[in-house]
């Protein structure tokens, strides 16, 4: 089984070579914006994460690809028509009308530091604007909603102010219970999820061995990844967290730390999945446009508004193989 497992290496390899410059003049890969983001919304629906949702041809995107084509059956694997149609059939119209609404003034704080031992200070680690909330919400970054608002100012947005997003799934902070935890469950506990560290992204499989989604991550530093086989312990939504700047940056436990409060914006994000090696989960982020990069000292970050699917996916007694 584990040898099937890792083929998600072997085709994001591909796909990113295709990144370089030769899938460029593929014909089935489409050159319009409007079009890659139907894709890039298609793909996300379906549990195949883009990475943030932009209209532009990047790696996740085509990672994405490659992977849904894979776990629908299709041999030609770098084919973008079989999302493409299937993106015209159920993402017809790419962009919505998102009315802000009062009730998620709670939620934001542009005060908040930027320095832990004032963080710890606060009770929650909310977004600092209605543009980063909003932009999480629609699995996008506020640069993105600035080209598709060009007659808006997204430094004074405020309730009541329509806003066009990205016709995707909302990530909703409001409805994420605090401290909520997930208990075993006889079919999702029988997953596996396969992160692999090289490519940056996070497969998982069912019992028999079907690919049900990919994520991109971003791994630890590579001096502090668990390579091996784990299992899923723990899950739970707005976690604390303790910062740790000498174990952040050296694997070691320091003198000094902070216990940081939980909220979006907190460095494990919205929900932790602590798994049987001691110290390290699978989480959400604070920084979601930094999700393939090394970061941390061994843990995995998913965007938030793919961290928070990960409880429809795998449960306690999960496997974890990280390579």
């Amino acid at each position: 089984m584990l040898k099937r497992l890792l083929f998600i290496a072997l085709l994001s390899t591909a796909a990113r070579a295709q990144d370089a410059g030769p899938a460029k003049d593929d014909p089935s890969v489409p050159k319009d914006r409007d079009t890659v983001l139907r894709i890039q919304i298609f793909l996300d629906r379906n549990l195949f994460g883009p990475g943030k949702i932009d209209g532009a041809i990047g790696e996740f995107t085509y990672k994405a690809v490659v992977n849904y084509n894979y776990a629908h059956g299709h041999r030609d694997l770098y084919n973008w028509a079989h999302a493409q149609e299937a993106a015209e059939r159920e993402v017809p119209v790419p962009y919505a009308a998102y009315k802000i609404k009062a009730d998620l003034l709670p939620f934001v704080n542009p005060h908040l530091p930027e320095e832990p031992e004032e963080q710890a200070k606060f009770p929650f680690m909310a977004y600092r604007s209605l543009a980063e909330l909003i932009a999480e919400r629609f699995h996008t970054d506020e640069s993105f909603l600035g080209l598709i608002n060009p007659k808006k100012n997204m430094n004074t947005l405020k309730p009541g102010d329509i806003v066009v997003v990205p016709n995707v799934r909302s990530f909703r902070i409001e409805e994420v219970k605090p401290m909520q935890s997930y208990k075993s469950d006889p079919a999702l506990s029988s997953h596996t999820i396969v992160i692999d560290t090289t490519e940056r992204m996070a497969a998982v499989y069912s019992e028999r061995e079907m690919m049900l989604a990919a994520f991109p991550i971003t791994p630890g530093k590579p001096q502090f990844i668990p390579v091996g086989q784990w299992e899923v312990k723990s899950i739970m939504n707005t976690p604390s967290f303790r910062y740790d700047k000498q174990f952040l940056e050296e694997g070691v436990r320091g003198d000094e730390a902070y216990q940081l409060p939980p909220g979006p914006n907190s460095p494990v994000g919205i929900i932790w999945c602590g798994l049987s090696k001691s110290g390290i989960g699978l989480h959400g982020t604070a920084l979601p446009r930094t999700i393939g990069r090394s970061r941390s000292a061994g843990c995995v970050r998913f965007a938030n508004w793919d961290a928070i699917r990960l409880p429809q996916l795998i449960r306690p007694g999960s496997r974890v193989i990280v390579r």
